[in-house]
């Protein structure tokens, strides 16, 4: 996979600082969120295929949005070597009902499986999936391999590009 890459460092900067900014739309609008970025093992965490994708994921959850009435009261999104990802502070809807619809993306398409889209209620508390992930890999749910690390990053990558590679023919 070609692509940019970042240390841990800056990974961890990016995920504290994408804390902070839920932070403060949650102090804003006390409302829930929506939070999306990919999922990416490895150094390279976008490029251009990754990017196509996650425009992809976006057009699907803002459409998703629309279809139950919900209405975006803020919106922060980021693209950069550490990934792109997209916040969005929503209202006249339930957390549950944005957490079945960001299951409903992540399960139903093909590169869902690299959708990571996270629902915090009103009051900070993320909500959980009640069914776990399938590793992009093997049948597997995704935490068992990743913990135990069944597959290497390269094997992961060459997945994930081979997923990505499918959308671009289209």
């Amino acid at each position: 996979m070609t692509g940019n890459e970042i240390n841990l460092s800056q990974m961890l900067e990016r995920r504290e600082l994408r804390a902070r900014k839920q932070q403060e739309f949650l102090q804003k609008h006390d409302s829930p969120l929506v939070s999306f970025t990919m999922n990416i093992p490895g150094p390279i965490k976008t490029n251009e295929l990754i990017r196509r994708a996650f425009d992809i994921g976006e057009i699907l959850l803002l459409e998703g949005l629309n279809h139950i009435h919900a209405e975006i009261l803020d919106a922060h999104e980021v693209h950069d070597d550490t990934g792109d990802e997209l916040l969005l502070a929503v209202s006249n809807t339930e957390a549950e009902s944005l957490k079945d619809l960001a299951m409903t993306i992540e399960n139903s398409s093909d590169i869902g499986r690299l959708f990571d889209i996270d629902v915090i209620d009103a009051n900070g508390n993320k909500l959980s999936r009640e069914t776990f992930r399938k590793c992009i890999i093997c049948d597997k749910q995704a935490q068992e391999c990743a913990r135990s690390r069944n597959h290497s990053v390269i094997e992961m990558q060459n997945a994930i590009e081979n997923m990505l590679n499918k959308i671009n023919m289209q």
